[in-house]
C-alpha cells in the first residue's frame, strides 16, 4: 500500500485511472438513493450493480472492483446480503466502503454497523459526523443528519482508523479524511449538496469506485470526495435550486477533467 502525502496531482491522476479502470461497483444500498447512486456512477465514469440479495452478494463481491455497503435502509435479507458481501470481499481483497447510515440513534442497525467494523475489516468507513463518533459509542445524529462537526469528530476518526485499520471519511462543509496517521481536509462543495437525497450514500460508491483503481485508499477517498464536490461547485453557477442543480452535478461529474480536478481541488 503506498503511503504517499495526498497531493492535487496525485488526486487529478487517481481520476485518470479512476476512468481509465472503468470501475464494477457493487452497491448494497438503500431504497431511497439506489437509482442516483447508479446514475452518479455511470456519470463518474464507473459501472454500477446492485446485487443485494444473498444468493449473489458474496458471489459477486468477489469478482466486483470495489463494493459498497449502507446501512439506511436495512431489511433481513439485504442485511444478510451485507455480511456475505463484506466477509466475501474481504477474503478476496476486494476494496469494500462502510456506510453506516444513521448510526447511533438506532440500536439495531448500530449494532450491525459496528459488527461489520469488526468482522470484514472495511477499506474505507464514509459517514457524518455524528455517524463516525456513534461507532465510537456516541449518541448518533437527528435521524440521517449530523448534529456534531467534522472538526468535532476528527480524533475520534482517527482513533477508529487506527484501531480497525481503516480509513474514516467525515464528511461535512469540509471533509476530513484520515488513515490513522495522515489527515487530509477538503474544502470544496456547495450547501446544496444536502438538498438533494442519495448524494452523501452515492460518495461512498465513489469511493468504492476510487478503491477499486489506485492503492491507496485514503487517496481513493480524497479523490471521490473532491470529484463530488469540485463537480458541485461547477454545478451551482449554472442553476437556481437543489432540482437543478442535481442535474447539473450529473453532467459535470461526466465532464470533470484529471487536469481540472487538480487544479481546483482545496486540499488542507
Amino acid at each position: 500500500m503506498t503511503r504517499q502525502p495526498v497531493t492535487a496531482a496525485a488526486v487529478g491522476e487517481a481520476l485518470e485511472a479512476f476512468r481509465d479502470t472503468t470501475p464494477l461497483v457493487q452497491c448494497l444500498t438503500n431504497i431511497v438513493v439506489a437509482q442516483w447512486t447508479a446514475n452518479l456512477l455511470l456519470a463518474a465514469g464507473a459501472a454500477p450493480a446492485m446485487v443485494d440479495n444473498p444468493h449473489e452478494a458474496g458471489e459477486f463481491a468477489r469478482i466486483a472492483g470495489g463494493v459498497l455497503v449502507n446501512l439506511g435502509t436495512p431489511y433481513d435479507d439485504t442485511t444478510d446480503g451485507m455480511r456475505l458481501a463484506a466477509a466475501a470481499a474481504a477474503d478476496a481483497g476486494t476494496p469494500w466502503v462502510l456506510d453506516p447510515v444513521a448510526a447511533g440513534g438506532l440500536r439495531w442497525r448500530t449494532e450491525l454497523a459496528i459488527e461489520l467494523l469488526g468482522a470484514s475489516s472495511p477499506t474505507i468507513v464514509r459517514g457524518n459526523a455524528s455517524e463516525i463518533l456513534a461507532l465510537a459509542g456516541g449518541a448518533g445524529g437527528k435521524g440521517v443528519d449530523a448534529t456534531d462537526s467534522p472538526e468535532a469528530a476528527a480524533e475520534v476518526a482517527r482513533s477508529v482508523a487506527r484501531e480497525r485499520g481503516t480509513v474514516v471519511a467525515v464528511s461535512g462543509p469540509t471533509d476530513h479524511l484520515t488513515d490513522g496517521d495522515r489527515m487530509v481536509l477538503v474544502s470544496n462543495g456547495h450547501a446544496w449538496l444536502t438538498r438533494v437525497t442519495g448524494v452523501g450514500c452515492s460518495l461512498g460508491a465513489l469511493m468504492a469506485g476510487f478503491a477499486a483503481a489506485v492503492d491507496d485508499p485514503l487517496l481513493a477517498a480524497t479523490a471521490a470526495t473532491a470529484m463530488l464536490t469540485v463537480s458541485a461547485d461547477h454545478a451551482v453557477l449554472t442553476t437556481r435550486g437543489p432540482g437543478g442543480f442535481a442535474t447539473a452535478l450529473l453532467d459535470e461529474l461526466s465532464l470533470l477533467t484529471p487536469d481540472t480536478l487538480a487544479a481546483e481541488v482545496k486540499l488542507g
